[in-house]
């Protein structure tokens, strides 16, 4: 048989094909910053203090005796900018040349910088929690745990858990109208399939996640839990081996409990820089260079406002 066959044309035949379009990884949602107080009142320098007061004393009194006189404490919070950093690429005129997607990958250049440094302050700001914190101690405010390992089986969240954020908010009088948990997908898993939850016991409320399991709209859980809204993320401080209060965990995470109401956020934050693009031509390599660079800083200024609750990560499949 003779004539254009697959067999014997292989030379006009394209074997591969390309698609003119690129394909992309998957983002994750930031929500970090929302809950950061972040400073104005930051001109320069790289140091702020910020003063604070507390309570004065009530002392017993009889008549005809002096009144005596007490002062209130003082205190004085110091907050640095700490974080100067920067995410930068080049492409060379030859790239440009020979490659068809080349116009397409250089219009991601700007977005793909700026998602990095993003990246890189909601890693920051989650890390707040756990790093502002004595390791290994329960960080107690007012006699209540604001640091801990959960107590669940295989440390993995409890119900319980979210009753002691409520009771160490409490405690130190934080205001409990916006409470807010962040936590690890790992308890997001556990959240969903805990004993009390799935048979609805604790509230036929939760039997619709039976159904349509408990899928966030946005980052927000559709169930709210003993007045936490819970929401989940992949930037919570991980690979954490402690043991507190005779609780070990091996492979833990920090899920963050805090109020977010405006006078009791735990985070404040400032910018120096905000991430600001540049471009430059390197005639030597031949390349086209492109930068964006940024400067912060961030730090807890209301520890009694906040909790981290760490739980182990290697649960899901055990």
């Amino acid at each position: 048989m003779s004539g254009f066959m697959t067999t014997n044309t292989d030379h006009v035949i394209v074997a591969n094909l390309y698609s003119s379009d690129l394909k992309d990884v998957f983002s994750e949602h930031l929500m970090g910053t929302q809950y950061v107080d972040w400073l104005t009142e930051f001109p320069h320098g790289d140091t702020f203090n910020i003063p604070s007061i507390g309570d004065l004393q009530v002392l017993d009194y009889q008549e005809g005796e002096k009144i005596r006189y007490s002062k209130m404490d003082t205190g004085n919070f110091t907050f640095s900018l700490t974080d100067y950093v920067s995410s930068a690429t080049k492409v060379t005129d030859k790239f440009k040349m020979d490659s068809m997607w080349a116009p397409k990958i250089m219009a991601q250049f700007v977005p793909k910088m700026n998602k990095a440094i993003a990246e890189r302050l909601e890693t920051d700001i989650m890390a707040l929690g756990p790093d502002s914190q004595t390791a290994t101690s329960t960080n107690s405010i007012n006699g209540a745990y604001h640091r801990w390992v959960t107590k669940g089986t295989n440390q993995v969240i409890q119900i319980a858990d979210f009753a002691k954020a409520d009771y160490a908010l409490k405690k130190a009088n934080v205001p409990l109208t916006q409470k807010i948990a962040i936590v690890d997908p790992s308890v997001a898993h556990t959240i969903t399939t805990l004993t009390g939850i799935v048979d609805v016991t604790y509230n036929p409320m939760w039997q619709g996640i039976i159904e349509t399991g408990m899928n966030p709209t946005g980052l927000r859980f559709i169930r709210n839990i003993m007045g936490w809204d819970v929401y989940v993320s992949n930037f919570l401080k991980s690979g954490i081996s402690e043991t507190i209060d005779g609780t070990a965990a091996g492979a833990g995470v920090a899920n963050l409990f805090f109020s977010a109401a405006p006078e009791a956020k735990p985070f404040v934050g400032a910018w120096r820089q905000m991430p600001r693009v540049e471009s430059d031509r390197n005639k030597d390599e031949q390349a086209d260079e492109y930068l964006t660079t940024a400067r912060y800083g961030l730090g807890v200024i209301r520890p009694e406002a906040l909790c981290v609750v760490i739980t182990d990560t290697d649960q899901v499949y055990a």
